[in-house]
């Protein structure tokens, strides 16, 4: 049965934690090689501006898909064959890795005038909103 205990800063061991901190495995989940998409989501009167970040990812390998007000991007990385004939690879941190991105927009978006540019790194989207359609006022018989 498991023991509940509260949580006191002011009793933990600092040296005790410190020599925990050096027995604890390393952890690697950082490296997990998929691209990280951090996103930054601003509104104009008539578009939306989208930037993500997602370095070391080719222009070719970048998907975006655009759904009425929902947006999709997604990226990926492919690891190179590097292969040396006088030496051993010591440490590789590059490798590949999927990543994907949505969300949904207030507004729909037009998708014929919706534009994508990716340059160091930086994906920028402008998203124009879809013109709000005409309301058709029925006449009840």
């Amino acid at each position: 049965m498991n023991d509940l205990r509260l949580l006191d800063p002011f009793l933990r061991d600092p040296f005790d934690d410190t020599l925990r901190g050096l027995m604890r495995p390393w952890r690697m989940s950082v490296l997990d090689g998929a691209p990280r998409m951090r996103v930054d989501l601003s509104e104009q009167d008539d578009s939306y501006l989208v930037k993500a970040d997602i370095p070391g990812v080719r222009k070719e390998d970048i998907d975006v898909r655009i759904d009425g007000s929902l947006v999709t991007l997604s990226a990926q990385t492919k690891s190179e064959k590097e292969e040396s004939e006088d030496g051993r690879m010591l440490f590789k941190e590059r490798q590949e890795g999927y990543a994907s991105r949505s969300f949904t927009l207030d507004c729909p978006v037009d998708e014929a005038k919706a534009d994508a540019r990716y340059e160091d790194g930086i994906l920028t989207l402008k998203l124009p909103k879809k013109a709000a359609g005409s309301t058709k006022r029925l006449s009840v018989q």
